[in-house]
C-alpha cells in the first residue's frame, strides 16, 4: 500500500522550494523504501531547483542521506528492513563494460528505483539524482543502499552519500594521494574540506588549503591542512611553489570547478604531477591552455566524479575509520534543522556560512 509523506519540493526554476505531500508507492521488484532519518542540504540540489540540472520539474529534492530500509521488494537480497544504510546515487549495474573490467566505480548504467512518486494530484517527481531524501521517507533502488554500522548517526553518516565522499575520494582514489606527498587543494568548502581531510588521513606530508575565504582557511587548518593561502590577497600559483621548495604540489585538488582555478591547479603542481578536477564546471564554461604545457609538464589530469568512489567497499571502511576516531566527519555538520529550513539553508550556504545544514527527520 502506497504511502503519503512530507517532502521537499521544487515546483518551477528558481521559485523558493516547498514542503508538500508526496506519495511514495511500495517497492517493486529490485527496489526500497526507506525511512530517512538526515539528509545534508548540498550544492547539487541548489542546482536542481535553479534549473541547473534539468528542465524535468517538479523535483523531489534531497540525495545525501542515511536512513533504515522499512521494506523491500522482489529480489532484493543485499539489504533488509531494519539496516541501516546511506544512500547512494552509484548503484553499479554489474553488466557494462566499467563492472566487467573490473573498475565498477566508473559503472556507466547506475540503477534508480523504476517507479516514480508522486504529488498528491498524480504528477510525478524527479527525484534528485535518482533518491529524493528531503522527505520522510523515499523510494530508491536496493543498489543504492548500502549498510552500515548503526552506531554512527545519521547525520553524520548521509555526507558520505555525496559532498563528502566527492572530496575525500578526489584525495583518496582518483588523485592517489601517498605518504609524504604535498597536496594543494583550491576551494575549501565541503567537498574541498573534505579532500584537505583526505589527504590528511593518506598521509600528506604537507597539505596547503587554498581558499578566497579566511573563515574557510580556518576550518581547513582544523581538518589538516598544514598551510593556508588567502588566493584574493596573494597568487596561489606562487604562493604553492614557495611552500613546496619552488616545485609545486604533487597533487593539486580543484574543488570550485572554474576556468581559473582550474588553470592555477596546473599551474601549481610539480612537473610530472596530478591534477584533480572535483569542482562541478558548468556547460559555458571552456578552457584554454598551451598544448606545449600540457606536454611538457607531463603527469595527470584528471577529473573526479562521486570521488571515483564504490559504495559498497569505501562507505563502511570510512563509517568504521569514523568510530574508531580517525576520521572527525563530526566537524562538517555546522548545523541540524527541519525539513522546512532547506530554502534558508540553500542562503546560509551560499554566503559560505556553512561547511553542511544537515535536514534530521
Amino acid at each position: 500500500m502506497s504511502q503519503k509523506v512530507r517532502a521537499v519540493i521544487a515546483r518551477r526554476k528558481n521559485e523558493p522550494v516547498t514542503v508538500e505531500t508526496v506519495v511514495v508507492p511500495d517497492p517493486g521488484p529490485g527496489e526500497a523504501v526507506v525511512k530517512v532519518q538526515a539528509c545534508g542540504v548540498c550544492h547539487t540540489d541548489l542546482h536542481y531547483r535553479q534549473g541547473g540540472i534539468s528542465d524535468d520539474f517538479p523535483f523531489l529534492l534531497g540525495h545525501e542521506a542515511a536512513g533504515v530500509v522499512e521494506s523491500v521488494g522482489e529480489g532484493v537480497t543485499e539489504v533488509e528492513p531494519g539496516d541501516f544504510v546511506i544512500l547512494n546515487w552509484r548503484a553499479v549495474c554489474g553488466q557494462c563494460r566499467a563492472c566487467r573490467r573490473g573498475r565498477p566505480w566508473y559503472c556507466f548504467a547506475t540503477h534508480n528505483a523504476a517507479q516514480r512518486m508522486t504529488l498528491e494530484g498524480g504528477a510525478e517527481l524527479s527525484a534528485a539524482l535518482g533518491i529524493g531524501a528531503f522527505a520522510d521517507k523515499t523510494l530508491v533502488h536496493a543498489g543504492q543502499c548500502t549498510k552500515v554500522d548503526p552506531a554512527a548517526s545519521a547525520a553524520v553518516a548521509g555526507l558520505l552519500g555525496c559532498g563528502v565522499m566527492a572530496g575525500l575520494g578526489a584525495a583518496l582514489n582518483t588523485g592517489n594521494v601517498q605518504r609524504g606527498d604535498s597536496v594543494a587543494v583550491i576551494g575549501c568548502g565541503g567537498v574541498g574540506g573534505a579532500s584537505v581531510m583526505g589527504a590528511n588521513l593518506a598521509g600528506a606530508s604537507r597539505i596547503i588549503a587554498v581558499d578566497i575565504d579566511d573563515r574557510k582557511l580556518a576550518t581547513a587548518r582544523k581538518l589538516g591542512a598544514t598551510h593556508t593561502v588567502n588566493s584574493r590577497e596573494n597568487d596561489p600559483v606562487e604562493a604553492v611553489r614557495e611552500l613546496t621548495g619552488g616545485f609545486g604540489a604533487d597533487v593539486v585538488i580543484d574543488a570550485v570547478g572554474v576556468p581559473e582555478t582550474y588553470r592555477q591547479a596546473f599551474y601549481a603542481r610539480d612537473l610530472a604531477g596530478t591534477v584533480v578536477l572535483v569542482g562541478v564546471p558548468t556547460p559555458e564554461m571552456r578552457l584554454e591552455l598551451p598544448l606545449l604545457d600540457v606536454f611538457g609538464r607531463g603527469g595527470a589530469l584528471k577529473s573526479s566524479w562521486y570521488g571515483d568512489c564504490l559504495p559498497s567497499r569505501d562507505f563502511p571502511m570510512l563509517i568504521d575509520l569514523y568510530l574508531q576516531g580517525r576520521l572527525d566527519l563530526d566537524a562538517f555538520v555546522s548545523e541540524t534543522i527541519a525539513l522546512d529550513g532547506v530554502e534558508e539553508a540553500f542562503d546560509r550556504m551560499e554566503a559560505g556560512d556553512v561547511l553542511r545544514s544537515v535536514v534530521v527527520l
